[in-house]
This record gives structure tokens, sequence and C-alpha cells, in this order.
């Protein structure tokens, strides 16, 4: 099922849920730093980069296209995490780890709506995602969970 917005066509799976993707961006092949970036709906608080699936987009595609926009970064994109249900906004996310390789000076959403990045140690980031996003923090929790599954 697709719904027009403005700006933007919202995807759903055959449940109702919107289909969205995500990525855990990581500093270095030891995944000990992530980045986060400031919410455009509360610039207070640190989120993961990610967004709604496209009509006849890939989620890994997609995945890699939100973190462009959101956070200005661009690498290697590693395994999949997995699939995040959040069952209160009736959000389906698959999560992928992504290596950075490039960040940009200035990005989409930096220019248009002053969004920040910043490079967060795992422990900070999960206190930073358990303060507001509980969901975002299992996608943490879920790369923690294996650690010999590193980024190739």
């Amino acid at each position: 099922m697709v719904k027009e917005k403005p700006n933007s066509t919202r995807q759903y799976d055959a449940e109702g849920f919107r289909r969205r993707a995500a990525c855990i961006c990581v500093k270095n092949e030891e995944e000990n730093e992530v980045l986060l970036v400031t919410s455009s709906r509360r610039p207070d608080h640190w989120i993961v980069p990610g967004g709604g699936v496209e009509p006849n987009e890939e989620p890994k595609t997609t995945a890699a296209r939100e973190v462009l926009e959101e956070a200005g970064v661009s690498g290697v994109l590693g395994r999949r995490l997995g699939v995040f249900e959040n069952a209160e906004r009736k959000h389906r996310t698959e999560v992928y780890v992504l290596l950075v390789t490039e960040e940009l000076p200035e990005w989409e959403d930096s220019k248009v709506m002053g969004r920040k990045r910043k490079w967060f140690t795992v422990e900070d980031a999960l206190a930073q995602l358990s303060q507001h996003k509980p969901v975002q923090l299992s996608y943490l929790q879920s790369l923690l969970s294996n650690p010999n599954d590193k980024v190739p």
C-alpha cells in the first residue's frame, strides 16, 4: 500500500505498518563509536538516522540515502541487524550497519533544518537513546549482541 504525503510517498506493508530503513553508522571496524543526528521534531534529542522506504526502492538503498540526507555521511553498507517494530507509531524499520568513509562538511538537512550530527561512544549513544527512543535503543543493543559479526 502507498500513501502520498508532501515531498514523500509512504509505503506500508500488508499489516499496515509503515516501511522504514535506518543505519547504525560506525566510525571504525571496532564499532565503538556511532553517529547520531538531532531529531527534526526535537532538536535537543539525538536519534539514529533513517526514514521511509520509497516506491520500488530496496530498504538497503533507503538506509544509505537517508544517512546521506540526514547525517551527511556515506560509506560501506554492512550487515543487516534486523527488522524492528514500533507498535506505537506502527513502523517497521530494517536496520543496517554503515562503516562511514566520508563526512560532508554540509548536507541537505544541515542546510534546510539545521540538523547536527555527533559521534558518540557506544555507551553514550545507549544513554542518549534510552531517554527518548526505546526502539532505536534496541537497534544499538542488536549491534552489541553479536560482536563477532563486524562490518567487512
